[in-house]
């Protein structure tokens, strides 16, 4: 991994800080603007430019990355909660292609890995596993 990875996903990791500190001091708008930017920046260095333009430019992700720049917006214009509702519903379409592969990823963690192993936890995470959320 070279070092402009590194950067990136530490500024992911704070963007995601950030933003859960915004939402814990009831939505502050400063906060949480900072930690959209550091997200996106993020992943932009982590990814490069051209493969984050291509992913958030693909057809089938038009409607996440529309709701969470008009999530971004609102959150800047003062309406931290419409927006965070916005980004939300963004970030789940935009990434729900993702969401298998973490499901793997947390069955290997040792104590919530066997809360993925129960049987009603694993039956939901099966039956999502391979497909989109349904927008």
């Amino acid at each position: 991994m070279n070092d402009r990875k590194k950067i990136g996903l530490g500024l992911t990791g704070f963007g995601i800080f950030f933003s859960i500190l915004g939402i814990i001091f009831f939505f502050d708008k400063g906060l949480l603007a900072m930690g959209n930017i550091l997200f996106v920046s993020g992943v932009t260095l982590t990814i490069g430019l051209k493969s984050t333009m291509q992913f958030f430019m693909k057809r089938q992700n038009f409607k996440g990355t529309i709701s969470f720049g008009l999530g971004f917006f609102f959150v800047i214009i003062g309406w931290p909660i419409f927006g965070m509702i916005l980004e939300t519903y963004g970030f789940i379409v935009l990434f729900s292609g993702f969401w298998p592969t973490l499901a793997v990823f947390i069955q290997k963690i040792p104590i919530l890995g066997w809360l993925f192993q129960q049987p009603f936890v694993r039956s939901f995470v099966d039956k999502y596993r391979g497909r989109r959320v349904p927008v």
